[in-house]
């Protein structure tokens, strides 16, 4: 068995043509996922919209669905989901409507975050702590904290203070227009939920309320108890999952593998996590068993 290697040393490892398949945008597979994903969503939502029998209960699926359109906009935020680059811009802003995460921030906080992933003093994900006593777990998965981050960026950005520093000089009035967008938007909606469209809050709002601490969830097993460290393959967590779990996040459970080669559009993730398997060195078999080794390590805290 040869020894395990660093990302960087693997990737340079592969053969030229590998690489060049591997980093080969493509509108087909995005398309065809896109149709998937949003046909969960409208069956779905068609479901708890026209009152079928035991609707309550399809919202929190719902719900689900709804939060995880996160990792079709973060996917978008590399422009890779699609070789067509105004249908991944298109997608990454009606995804950041749809979730209170204006897309040209996210993009400049995520590429930061690739930049300086794991680093306590500049990885933004990290300003932020992560939860580490069981109470400070539960109040992270709690939706009231992530209505209450994103209102506070929505504002910042539209009306707030200076730049943060992943915004450069450039960015910030694209960012501060997007902001205000985002807020005329919500007060639209606002008063479209309390006068001629009251389905959107059973359809949007009250489900998305619902599915977020899923979402939370599943973020924080992508770097949680990983090292601060430069390899992406021990930064970075790969989570071993299931096909529907891998289909609603846009197979980024291959999260290390992501983080090791930013442009594999999600298609090929796969591919590569078969190059991969026998280099990572941060990988959980299930979410189920992330969850179960987060609340055993919490318990003395």
């Amino acid at each position: 068995m040869s020894e395990p290697m660093d990302h960087r040393v693997l990737i340079a490892s592969l053969p030229p043509e590998t690489r060049a398949a591997m980093t080969t945008a493509q509108d087909g597979p995005g398309l065809r996922h896109l149709a998937g994903h949003v046909g969960v969503i409208m069956a779905l939502a068609g479901y708890v919209g026209f009152g079928l029998p035991l609707w309550p209960l399809a919202l929190w699926p719902l719900g689900i669905a709804l939060a995880f359109l996160f990792t079709l906009q973060h996917e978008c935020t590399h422009r890779t989901p699609f070789a067509t680059p105004w249908i991944n811009e298109a997608a990454g802003h009606i995804c950041g409507l749809i979730l209170l995460q204006p897309f040209h921030w996210f993009r400049a906080f995520h590429m930061a975050h690739h930049k300086h992933t794991n680093d306590p003093d500049r990885d933004p994900e990290l300003s932020s702590p992560r939860p580490e006593s069981r109470a400070d777990l539960l109040w992270h998965l709690a939706t009231p904290g992530y209505w209450t981050d994103k209102v506070r960026v929505i504002w910042a950005n539209a009306t707030g203070p200076a730049p943060a520093p992943y915004i450069s000089a450039r960015q910030a009035p694209m960012i501060r227009r997007e902001g205000w967008l985002y807020l005329l938007t919500y007060l639209w909606a606002a008063i479209a939920m309390v006068t001629v469209a009251p389905l959107l809050f059973w359809v949007w709002l009250l489900p998305l309320t619902l599915g977020f601490p899923v979402l939370r969830l599943y973020l924080l097993a992508e770097h949680g108890r990983c090292p601060a460290v430069a390899d992406m393959f021990e930064n970075s967590r790969t989570t071993l999952t299931n096909r529907i779990v891998r289909f609603l996040a846009w197979n980024m459970p291959f999260h290390a593998e992501h983080h090791a080669w930013p442009s594999v559009p999600f298609h090929r993730l796969p591919a590569l996590h078969d190059h991969s398997a026998a280099h990572l060195k941060s990988v959980s078999n299930g979410y189920s068993g992330f969850v179960r080794e987060t609340f055993e390590a919490s318990k003395a805290r």
